[in-house]
């Protein structure tokens, strides 16, 4: 029988903190920490932000009257780091370095780790990330993109793709490994992709292309962008708030809220019905183009994410795409019990830790 390891698990997101304590796979209690715009524009940078975020841990834990040194493990998501391949990695200088400094590009989720070290020395257990982000397993012929100054790059929710399909895989009754998938994480941000026996070998970036999502503009043609570049209308920062965050069905529609967007639809709203069955369109699309890079030899195709809840959503998608293969739906993303399944695999042995640097 295995021992019920206790786990602190750390979320850092953009305006958010998710903290959990697990004694096993329980979940015993969690915690959403938002954050205000107000609050958030105090900081000049990210990095700013380290000592309210590890405060706001410390306070989680003491009004549920937990020890940080009661944690046999503390576990974060990882952030945008050096490409490497999935897995559980331990938490280090190089690590944290890295990302504080951005040299693979900035996000919040640089601070999870650096707080994790942070615990890990001060109350001596270990520190890990998870699957993280910056997950790279490409084949070859997925790197070039027709432009020799630009490679493509894997940048996708490698946390929950990789979640869902050993889900899959486990009520299939086959280990992950053994199975061929085409997954698409459905929220904010939306990315689709390929998973062979284990690894996704091919998959749209996240920020950069793909289908369009509720804030993202997705791939656009390259020389209208360059003409919109170019205009003196918008410098850099304006137009990349445009791509990122103000794009897809904001643009459109002036909402990200896929209910909102759904209840227009149901009010008789062309203009609304368009937008979101153009987006579902091009979602169908990238599934249909993973399909091609597994070579038709697919055992499912995975549906997940937050706006995997919507049958709308989910339904549309299925009537485009079910001729390629049996499709399944795991709405929602529990990252915070996927990096606790990563942490209960490393502390029983039955995943290999292994080494940033």
């Amino acid at each position: 029988m295995h021992k019920k390891h206790r786990l602190l698990v750390i979320n850092v997101g953009s305006t958010s903190t998710k903290v959990a304590w697990f004694k096993g796979r329980d979940l015993i209690v969690d915690e959403t920490i938002r954050y205000d715009g107000e609050t958030l524009a105090r900081f000049s940078s990210i990095n700013e932000q380290l000592p309210l975020r590890e405060k706001d841990i410390l306070e989680f834990l003491k009004k549920n009257g937990i020890g940080p040194e009661e944690a046999d493990m503390v576990v974060s998501r990882g952030g945008l780091g050096k490409p490497s391949r999935a897995g559980a990695y331990g938490v280090d200088e190089a690590m944290c370095r890295d990302l504080l400094e951005g040299k693979f590009g900035k996000h919040p989720s640089a601070l999870g780790p650096a707080i994790a070290l942070d615990f890990s020395r001060k109350y001596g257990m270990p520190a890990i990330v998870v699957d993280p982000p910056s997950t790279d397993e490409f084949h070859p012929l997925a790197r070039l993109s027709g432009f020799p100054d630009i490679e493509r790059k894997s940048t996708f929710h490698a946390l929950n793709q990789k979640a869902a399909a050993r889900r899959l895989a486990e009520d299939l009754g086959k280990k992950y490994e053994e199975i061929n998938l085409v997954v698409a994480h459905l929220g904010g941000g939306i990315t689709v992709g390929a998973h062979q026996k284990g690894m996704v070998i091919d998959c749209t970036h996240g920020l950069e292309e793909g289908p369009f999502t509720p804030e993202r503009a997705g791939s656009l043609p390259t020389g209208v962008l360059l003409d919109v570049a170019f205009s003196g209308k918008l410098d850099r920062k304006q137009l990349m708030g445009r791509l990122v965050g103000q794009g897809g069905l904001f643009a459109y529609l002036g909402t990200n809220d896929d209910e909102k967007v759904q209840d227009m639809i149901r009010a008789g709203d062309e203009k609304a019905k368009l937008v979101y069955e153009t987006m579902v369109y091009q979602i169908a699309k990238e599934i249909g183009a993973m399909s091609v890079v597994l070579k038709g030899h697919i055992d499912g195709i995975i549906l997940t994410g937050g706006l995997a809840n919507s049958e709308m959503m989910t339904g549309l998608i299925r009537d485009w795409v079910r001729f390629i293969a049996p499709v399944f739906i795991y709405p929602g993303e529990d990252e915070i019990a996927a990096l606790a399944e990563g942490g209960i695999r490393v502390l029983q042995k039955e995943e290999e830790l292994k080494k940033y640097s």
